[in-house]
């Protein structure tokens, strides 16, 4: 197929493709081949745990201030 006769969909997703490849191949996963701490996995379990049953976070700005980043 020609680009000529792609839609404006087909398109944008054969870019975005092309893109999310070479920032792949360029950057790679810094992580890969690293094993994650059972502590931190279990951590990350809990709170997709929380999320999916509606509880949310503290407010970005309480946060910001929290960590000393307030403007």
């Amino acid at each position: 197929m020609q680009v000529k006769d792609m839609t404006v969909e087909q398109l944008s997703d054969l870019i975005r493709h092309i893109v999310e490849q070479c920032l792949d191949e360029y950057f790679g996963d810094p992580d890969e081949g690293k094993e994650i701490k059972e502590e931190v996995k279990q951590q990350l379990i809990e709170s997709m745990n929380r999320t999916k049953a509606g509880e949310r976070g503290i407010p970005l700005d309480e946060a910001v201030k929290k960590l000393g980043l307030d403007r």
